[in-house]
């Protein structure tokens, strides 16, 4: 699998319920902090749901 790099660009506090569990379920707590993680298909299915709220980096 490859890598990714996952960064919280906006704040999850406007947005539902669901979509603010799924950045802490990504684990992001923080604006501008980064976490990296396999490319699996459940974790870029979370990424899909709140694109709006992080950046995606290929490594």
């Amino acid at each position: 699998m490859s890598k990714i790099k996952i960064k919280q660009i906006k704040s999850r506090l406007k947005y539902s319920e669901r979509q603010q569990r799924t950045i802490l379920a990504l684990g992001l707590r923080k604006i501008n902090q980064v976490v990296e993680t396999e490319a699996t298909p459940q974790i870029l299915g979370m990424i899909n749901k709140v694109k709006h709220l992080v950046s995606v980096e290929n490594l």
